[in-house]
C-alpha cells in the first residue's frame, strides 16, 4: 500500500493531540537521551519532533521530511507484541520508515542507534506529502 493522499487521510482525533502534549512533559529517561540527541536539527540537519500524532498512534519521534519514525520500546513492549505489529503496519501503511529500538539500546549504544537512524535518513527519499504532516485534509 502506497501514501495515502491528503484528502484520504484520517483526522487527528482532539483527545489524541492532548495526549501527544502529555507525552511531551512526561518522556522515560531513554527518550529524553535520544531527543537531547536529536532536537534543533543536531543530527545531520534533520529536523524532528517527538510525541507526533499520525492518525490514531503517537509517534515518539518523528522526521516529516523523511517520513522516519523512531519508536523507543521499554520492558512493557514485551506483553504487547501484537499491539506494536498492528501500529507499525499503519504507519508503514501510511509511507513512513519505522525505526525500533529497545530503551536499552539507547541507554547504552546511543552512538550505535544514532547511526542506524542517519543511515535510513539519508537513504530515504523525501517524503511528497507526508503522512506523518498530522491532521490532513478533509
Amino acid at each position: 500500500m502506497g501514501v495515502v493522499p491528503m484528502n484520504e487521510r484520517l483526522r487527528i482525533k482532539p483527545g489524541t493531540t492532548g495526549n501527544a502534549r502529555s507525552l511531551r512533559s512526561d518522556m522515560s529517561l531513554a527518550e529524553y537521551r535520544l531527543w537531547q540527541a536529536i532536537r534543533g536539527r543536531q543530527l545531520e540537519g534533520f529536523r524532528f519532533r517527538r510525541q507526533h500524532p499520525i492518525g490514531p498512534y503517537i509517534a515518539d519521534f518523528a522526521c516529516v521530511d523523511k517520513s522516519v519514525v523512531i519508536e523507543l520500546d521499554g520492558g512493557q513492549h514485551q506483553d504487547q507484541v501484537a499491539y506494536d505489529e498492528r501500529r507499525t503496519a499503519y504507519l508503514e501503511s501510511q509511507g513512513s520508515t519505522v525505526l525500533r529500538f529497545w530503551n536499552n539500546d539507547v541507554m547504552n549504544n546511543l552512538d550505535g542507534v544514532l547511526a542506524r537512524v542517519v543511515e535510513v535518513l539519508t537513504s530515504a527519499p523525501p517524503s511528497q506529502p507526508s503522512p506523518l504532516q498530522g491532521e490532513g485534509a478533509l
